[in-house]
């Protein structure tokens, strides 16, 4: 049986005590990350949550996801040692004897390889998140975002303050002042759907922008009061 559990020392969530090895790779298995420490469950699952929370193109898409997260990894031991490698999938310490392999799809882990043990599960998620935060240079921080209540879209009320993705790439608060009336703007329908108040002006207005609208299916908003 593999031995995933290891006491991290006090006040912060860095087992680096001794090894907790782990490797995560895609599904093709053609590259990976290799994890000398903090290769826990509990931990990989929080530095794939904070990529994700940070928009972040995974892995399974370019390149570019394999950088971001040796980026967010790499912050979080401040370059404390032997923490990090990558490399190739056939050259990576798969078979550890700790934690093995982890497989994921987008920002989720699909598959686990090389063990067969107790997933390690010590670290509160929203605990690690804020550490891993805190960790990455002060501009890219996430800070309240990371506090702040994840809702429906549907629930949006005109009022709410909710976290924005704006064209230049950063999140920021803004107000939702009304609900799409239009069954076309710019060529995609957002009948009744949240609108904010970040592109457009008092005179023209702001339905008519498609950047204005809340995407997806769920949001952040501030809390109220």
């Amino acid at each position: 049986m593999h031995l995933a559990l290891h006491t991290p020392p006090p006040h912060n969530r860095k087992d680096t005590t001794m090894g907790n090895r782990a490797v995560i790779t895609t599904t093709e298995k053609k590259m990976g990350v290799y994890l000398h420490w903090n290769g826990g469950r509990d931990s990989v699952e929080a530095f794939l949550k904070y990529c994700e929370l940070r928009k972040f193109r995974s892995p399974s898409h370019d390149c570019y996801g394999w950088a971001r997260l040796c980026q967010i990894i790499s912050n979080f031991f401040n370059a404390d040692g032997l923490s990090i490698g990558i490399d190739t999938y056939d050259r990576l310490d798969t078979n550890n004897w700790d934690n093995g392999v982890y497989v994921i799809d987008g920002w989720q882990i699909v598959d686990r390889l090389f063990f067969d043990g107790e997933e390690q599960y010590i670290y509160n998620l929203d605990e690690m998140l804020h550490d891993i935060d805190k960790s990455q240079p002060k501009e890219q921080q996430l800070g309240a975002y990371l506090d702040a209540e994840e809702i429906q879209v549907s629930e949006v009320q005109i009022g709410d303050l909710i976290y924005f993705d704006t064209i230049g790439g950063t999140t920021e608060p803004r107000k939702i002042i009304g609900f799409g009336t239009k069954d076309h703007v710019n060529g995609s329908g957002y009948l009744g759907r949240p609108y904010t108040d970040i592109y457009g002006d008092a005179e023209r207005g702001y339905e008519w922008n498609c950047n204005n609208y809340v995407p997806g299916e769920t949001c952040r908003r501030v809390p109220r009061g």
